[in-house]
């Protein structure tokens, strides 16, 4: 049992484990204290979400769904553990995520775009974004989560600003796609056959899974991602060993900005959200990913599990009685198991402590023992 909990991965499993459990434990409680009636069916509904369908074609339409809102929250997942991985902290992915918006949503309605234009200029606004990040941190030595989250801001007005002038007359929403830009929308390539005609199904789906799988190949199997985590852990060792630490820093947080944007593309260019123009916060998308990186272990294929589960329990929320409690209150369950996603790493660490502690004992009997044995 020990070995095994040595293993990093089995780690990170349990550790995951151990905080959803919390955060379906803390709902559940504060389901009791405000209406104890209704608490256990509403928190078994939050978990099943599409489950609760008693249809099967509602239930895979419903999955459906919630398979589109996860490709973009395990692109920002991999923003945020990617510059991770190389010692940054990009918070800024929530602005780098609405800058894809704005430019992937301004490029199909007021441009005329087809889709893959429209995706490759959101990935560029998230790069660019990242791009000035990096240069800051890089060359003036402003720390990126400052940076970052006044970026976020001043990305999220000029996105209002831009956006009003391809949004609806009489509503703060954009127009829909479909009707304006019918080819700015990803192909379904078929797979919305698969949960019963759900138009919202489309390539994002596939293409997400291969970038997760190329970003662990990247972090692991190549020089660049040596390079990049070399430079995370000591930049200064990093530029004694020939490597241009300044440019791999901007780069991460280049490829990061652009993981972000490609995540705003992969929902809006679907067509099952629009945006808002009056909205005074940032989306909570970016934010969710730091989540799901977290709770995935820091593991590009961990990621897409958590973000799949952060999602799902997140739309597991509609589906709380409001008979009984208000329409907020499936967004504070969510938001408590989110909040302790964050304490993955902690739970992991007190693990391996534990474990080291116990291998020292088990070794001073044995020396002990030893000693013992000798004196006779």
């Amino acid at each position: 049992m020990k070995k095994a909990l040595k293993n990093p991965g089995v780690q990170a499993f349990v550790a995951s484990v151990i905080c959803i459990i919390l955060g379906l434990l803390i709902g559940y409680i504060v389901l009791l204290f405000i209406n104890p009636e209704g608490a256990a069916e509403s928190i078994i509904n939050v978990i099943k979400n599409f489950f609760t369908w008693s249809r099967a074609n509602k239930k895979l339409q419903q999955f459906g769904n919630t398979l589109s809102k996860t490709m973009p929250l395990l692109m920002c997942s991999l923003s945020i553990l990617f510059a991770y991985k190389v010692g940054l902290f990009n918070i800024g992915a929530a602005g780098q995520y609405v800058a894809g918006s704005c430019a992937c949503l301004y490029a199909a309605l007021a441009w005329g775009w087809g889709w893959l234009p429209c995706m490759i200029f959101a990935i560029v606004a998230g790069a660019v974004l990242g791009a000035v990040v990096g240069m800051l941190k890089s060359y003036c030595n402003v720390n990126e989560v400052i940076s970052g989250i006044m970026l976020n801001w001043i990305s999220l007005y000029l996105t209002n600003t831009l956006l009003t002038k391809v949004k609806e007359v009489a509503s703060p929403y954009t127009m829909y796609i479909k009707d304006v830009n019918p080819s700015a929308l990803l192909p379904n390539a078929g797979l919305d056959k698969l949960f019963n005609g759900n138009k919202y199904i489309t390539i994002a789906v596939p293409l997400a899974l291969f970038i997760a799988i190329a970003v662990s190949i990247i972090l692991n199997r190549t020089k660049l991602g040596y390079e990049l985590k070399a430079t995370g852990s000591n930049k200064n060792a990093a530029k004694y060993a020939g490597m241009a630490e300044k440019r791999n820093i901007v780069l991460t947080l280049v490829i990061a900005g652009g993981l972000a944007g490609l995540g705003a593309a992969m929902l809006y260019l679907t067509g099952y959200m629009r945006w808002e123009c009056t909205q005074s916060s940032v989306p909570g998308m970016g934010f969710n990913g730091i989540a799901a990186a977290f709770l995935g272990g820091l593991n590009p294929i961990g990621a897409i599990f958590a973000s799949f589960f952060i999602q799902h329990i997140t739309d597991g929320g509609q589906y709380v009685n409001t008979n009984f409690y208000s329409s907020q209150i499936s967004d504070l369950i969510s938001s408590v198991i989110i909040y302790l996603c964050g304490f993955v790493l902690f739970i992991k660490l007190t693990m391996t402590g534990m474990i080291n502690r116990s291998e020292e004992k088990k070794l001073q009997k044995i020396k002990a023992a030893s000693s013992e044995g000798g004196d006779r």
